[in-house]
């Protein structure tokens, strides 16, 4: 099931992606310099967020999907809890950076290739906890390790997200 779920999952967030790239094209007439200064400094704010320093409200349905999904049919379940996943629309997101990743995506006015790349690398994001929760061969000990470097996870994903959005900013704005 962890492939159909993963299935989902892509589908998902490649759709999310393919609409994200479909309303960038409403923010191309904003100068590029204003667009791509934006992300850095939304990227730094993920970063101050994610360590606790600001508290900013994120733009999500923080619940979780409901159990029940997976219980009435396993197969058709398990894709669609993968896909709502990969959506990130119906569900809690707890990091920042999938915004700033989604923020790039708005504003940058590019091709779809590196849209569909996002998407795809946020669904990789998201498949590789339970691959890496079943592969441990202990769930319990997996989610208690995990729960103790959490924050340490998300503030240093949102660090480097900041640091590879600025690189990419200075490159473009030259």
């Amino acid at each position: 099931m962890l492939a159909v779920f993963t299935t989902g999952l892509l589908t998902g967030a490649v759709l999310s992606a393919t609409v994200l790239w479909l309303f960038s094209g409403l923010f191309t007439p904003l100068p590029a310099g204003w667009r791509y200064g934006l992300l850095p400094a939304a990227a730094l704010l993920a970063v101050a967020r994610d360590a606790g320093l600001l508290r900013i409200r994120l733009p999500q349905n923080a619940r979780q999907i409901p159990q029940d999904v997976l219980q009435r049919h396993l197969f058709r379940g398990s894709w669609q809890f993968g896909f709502e996943l990969g959506t990130g629309v119906r569900t809690y997101v707890s990091a920042s950076l999938p915004y700033v990743l989604a923020l790039a995506v708005l504003l940058s006015g590019g091709g779809i290739w590196p849209a569909l790349l996002a998407g795809t690398g946020f669904a990789a994001g998201r498949a590789l906890t339970p691959v890496l929760r079943l592969a441990s061969g202990d769930a319990a000990d997996w989610d208690a390790r995990l729960a103790g470097r959490l924050t340490a996870l998300t503030v240093g994903a949102a660090a480097a997200g900041a640091l590879i959005l600025a690189a990419v900013a200075g490159q473009i704005l030259r």
